[in-house]
């Protein structure tokens, strides 16, 4: 036992200097963890999206038309800007991105009120972003019901106040939202960002390591000959996976804690119970950087073949679309990826105020996960010198356990 902790120990120092005599391993490791998340988070602080120009075309030209872009203006979503005779006017605006937004009144809009019948506002947002379309829709909406609620009261109006107010509200309710209080895109968006940076830094930093010792067939270590040492390819897999992990604790404690304190984002969770949910967190993602690390045959390949799996796993997390409404196929495919289990459990934890009891189906999901990974790791290693190191052929001799 103390032998196999020395060889463990002596790999975990060796691999620290790897790291740290590497500019661009030092750049992926620390200086993207600590920048990334105060950029992302940075972009999005604003958490809503306030005064979305919008442009009205009012065929109707009503004291009722004029109330209802008197109302939309003085919302804090969407600011009118102008006015157009026609729609080809208005679209035309959108095209010079002057507007973002077009309120269509019909001619009849008016008269179909006053005669008691249903009148519709058209509303085109510009799609490139979902936000626009998000604040156009509220403010009417809010508008059209309170306009409503109005209309109601003259119509059938009581013989005083609270029975106006039965009127127009016959069933009293109130929005509360839970743990994203303020309803903002960065609340539910940052925590599964957060995460992802953790595995994705670690893919890249782990994939650049390994095509370094590619390109300059640096495999001391790895045959057996530095400084007498005869380690097998597990030890070797453990002591490095402890090395990335144990630098990524402290990175975490910045990505996970004080990132979220400086912007004020959602942070209800028990700091014990979410250092306890990262322990396999860090290691099934390190060992699963390691297990893909092996595919790269180059220094420069970490950015080719991993960088744009960053959004894949976005989307399959269950964050940016609902989880309940990804294909099974998907979801199979997403539990694959420590990030998944990740970000489900972190969330749950930080956002919500879960226990370890809460988020257990995932907690074990990334223990089995650091099992397997551990293993395919270890054979990844295998191939890797027995394809790529020179010295190892020249030897002949299979790797020890």
């Amino acid at each position: 036992m103390k032998k196999l902790l020395l060889d463990i120990y002596y790999v975990w120092v060796n691999e620290l200097k790897v790291v740290f005599k590497d500019p661009a391993v030092i750049l992926l490791f620390f200086i993207v963890p600590l920048a990334y998340p105060v950029l992302y988070s940075f972009i999005y602080n604003n958490e809503t999206v306030h005064n979305v120009k919008a442009i009205v075309v009012d065929d109707s030209n009503s004291a009722l038309s004029r109330e209802f872009k008197r109302k939309v203006d003085a919302t804090a979503d969407v600011k009118i800007i102008g006015y157009a005779t026609d729609m080809e006017e208005a679209k035309e605006a959108m095209r010079r991105k002057e507007a973002y937004g077009i309120y269509y009144i019909p001619s009849d809009f008016s008269q179909k009120i006053n005669t008691g019948q249903q009148t519709q506002i058209d509303i085109f947002a510009d799609m490139s972003s979902l936000l626009f379309y998000k604040a156009l829709l509220l403010s009417a909406t809010e508008v059209s019901l309170d306009m409503g609620a109005d209309i109601r009261v003259s119509e059938t109006g009581g013989e005083s106040r609270k029975e106006d107010d039965v009127i127009m509200q016959p069933v009293e309710n109130e929005w509360i939202p839970f743990y994203n209080i303020q309803n903002g895109f960065a609340s539910f968006l940052i925590p599964a960002i957060l995460i992802l940076i953790l595995q994705q830094t670690l893919i890249l930093g782990i994939s650049t390591i390994v095509g370094t010792h590619n390109d300059k067939k640096r495999f001391t270590i790895a045959s057996h000959t530095a400084a007498g040492k005869n380690v097998g390819a597990l030890k070797l897999t453990i002591g490095k996976a402890f090395c990335y992990s144990s630098l990524y604790m402290l990175i975490a404690v910045w990505v996970l804690r004080i990132i979220p304190y400086i912007f004020k984002l959602p942070q209800i969770g028990d700091p014990i119970t979410i250092a306890v949910f990262l322990m396999p967190f860090l290691l099934a993602a390190t060992f699963f950087s390691m297990t893909l690390s092996y595919f790269s045959s180059q220094r420069e390949f970490a950015m080719l073949l991993f960088v744009f799996t960053s959004v894949i796993f976005v989307f399959i997390s269950g964050i940016s679309w609902p989880w309940t409404a990804i294909p099974a196929p998907l979801k199979a495919i997403a539990y694959i990826i420590p990030s998944t289990p990740g970000i489900h459990g972190f969330v749950k934890i930080n956002t919500m105020g879960s226990t370890l009891i809460d988020v257990w189906p995932e907690y074990i999901a990334l223990w089995i996960q650091t099992a397997i990974y551990c293993t395919t790791a270890t054979f990844m290693y295998k191939w890797w010198i027995q394809n790529y190191d020179p010295e190892y052929k020249g030897l002949n001799r299979p790797i020890s356990k």
